[in-house]
């Protein structure tokens, strides 16, 4: 008998206010489709590497995908299946590289960057969009504080850091309804 793979959302995550938006929308999107969330940090420490031991940096970014999950939620989501992937390579290729099924979606945070940062690391949507077969959703740090400011201004409810996705909150100052 064949298992059925399930559904996966992947997330790149590195720390980044458009990662934090990337995270809000992944876990929306697994929590709708029933599908695993798959964190991915990748990381290249460079000449960082050569001076601190490999373990050290590993856990570094492990630590960073939890302080992204404790930001944006209060700790992982109930609810939501996570498999988080931490790898010592380069964003795109290490995203699509876990993004490797058709019935993936990967979602990206559309960080802002320099235009030396543009040349000397490329853009992580390009070379996902160039090397994997799966949907994949940008998402802008805009985005994310547009649904916090409505929220605020219009008294809907807003995500509770209680480390539940799926948990809302009114405002304190917001009437019943």
């Amino acid at each position: 008998m064949a298992m059925i793979e399930s559904a996966r959302v992947i997330v790149g995550v590195n720390g980044s206010l458009s990662s934090l938006a990337a995270v809000h929308r992944a876990v929306e999107e697994a929590a709708r489709l029933g599908a695993v969330l798959v964190p991915v940090a990748a990381w290249n420490g460079g000449e960082a590497e050569r001076l601190r031991p490999l373990p050290e940096l590993e856990h570094a970014a492990h630590r960073m995908m939890d302080t992204v999950f404790e930001q944006a939620f209060g700790g992982y989501p109930d609810g939501v299946v996570i498999r988080p992937v931490v790898v010592r390579s380069e964003p795109g290729p290490a995203l699509a590289a876990v993004a490797d099924r058709p019935t993936d979606l990967l979602v990206l945070g559309a960080g802002r960057r320099s235009r030396l940062q543009h040349v000397l690391h490329g853009s992580v949507a390009r070379y996902c969009r160039a090397h994997t077969r799966c949907r994949i959703v940008v998402v802008s740090p805009s985005e994310l504080l547009e649904s916090l400011e409505v929220s605020v201004r219009s008294g809907a409810p807003m995500p509770r850091l209680s480390g539940r996705a799926a948990a809302w909150a009114r405002p304190a100052s917001a009437p019943a309804r």
